[in-house]
């Protein structure tokens, strides 16, 4: 049975040494993962991957970019979301079979010889790490919790010094 083609994998034979920088687009869709639709993640992926190969091993920075429509925790109006993620891998070739246990999840082992790396799971993760854990509308004028105060109202309240405050609660508990 072959295997399934990875969605976002670089092809890694013939890459020299230095800084390669790759682009991809995809929808949230191609990666076949509910948990990214449930995210509200709506219309093009974009995802740049950068590249540094030296003699030792390889950095992979993932730069994501996303757009999300998500309710507001507070009154429930949609709001837009533009979610930004990063993350940084670290390929070192193998040089001795034991050390891949000790290697934390950031450092991966991987053969000198290897032809491609997929990315997918990698990608995949740092979109729904961009998710954000708690939305809510500031500039909504139904949403009570949330709204910007009027022109007026710290006018009102700048007039006060803070002594003033002090001395009315000092009064208060006497």
């Amino acid at each position: 049975m072959p295997k399934e083609r990875a969605l976002i994998e670089i092809r890694l034979a013939g890459l020299s040494q230095g800084i390669h920088e790759f682009d991809f687009t995809c929808t949230a869709g191609d990666f076949n993962d509910q948990a990214l639709t449930e995210a509200g993640i709506s219309g093009e992926i974009s995802v740049r991957i950068a590249i540094d190969r030296n003699e030792d091993g390889m950095t992979v920075s993932l730069d994501t970019n996303a757009s999300a429509e998500r309710p507001c925790d507070l009154c429930l109006t949609p709001v837009s979301l533009k979610m930004n993620g990063s993350y940084r891998l670290y390929y070192m070739y193998d040089q001795d079979q034991g050390v891949e246990e000790d290697l934390d999840i950031e450092y991966r082992s991987i053969d000198r010889n290897s032809v491609s790396i997929d990315l997918t799971e990698d990608v995949r993760e740092t979109l729904l790490l961009s998710v954000p854990m708690k939305v809510t509308c500031t500039d909504n004028p139904d949403c009570h919790i949330y709204r910007k105060e009027s022109p007026e109202e710290p006018e009102a309240t700048q007039g006060r010094s803070w002594q003033e405050s002090l001395e009315k609660l000092k009064d208060k508990y006497r």
